[in-house]
């Protein structure tokens, strides 16, 4: 599993890990820092070690997230959320070197997006992690 980084206040990606036993370590390190250091937006892309399929993203900012998933390099997936914002609202995460807004349809809380994205390491599979509404 291969992942890479995009967090404030970096602002460039990084490699930050390349196997399985590295992923679990980054992640519970960058969610223990999130809350202690200036890391409240970000970009993490996880996929296979030779870039295969399936690429899980997640994009958060401050306590919000947002996950996406691309199949192959036509299809691309939204997670439903998880009921933290209501649907009629919208939230702003970053996505390239902007903020884009999103429904709380596909907005998760991001203590629940981190469990996801840890479970996606394990499994190596995004069906399990819930609905996903094709775009």
């Amino acid at each position: 599993m291969r992942v890479a980084a995009c967090v404030s206040p970096l602002a460039r990606w990084m490699e930050v890990a390349t196997d399985l036993i590295e992923v679990p370590l980054f992640l519970a390190r960058v969610a223990d820092d999130r809350g202690g250091c200036d890391c409240g937006r970000g970009v993490l892309r996880m996929q296979g070690p030779n870039g295969e399929f399936p690429v899980l993203i997640l994009v958060f900012r401050e306590d919000h997230a947002v996950v996406h998933l691309m199949s192959d390099t036509e299809r691309m997936s939204l997670l439903v959320g998880d009921g933290t914002v209501p649907s009629g609202a919208e939230v702003e995460v970053p996505i390239t070197d902007d903020l884009a807004a999103f429904t709380g349809d596909f907005v998760l809380d991001i203590d629940r997006a981190w469990d996801l994205v840890h479970d996606f390491t394990q499994a190596r599979a995004a069906g399990p992690l819930g609905e996903w509404r094709e775009l």
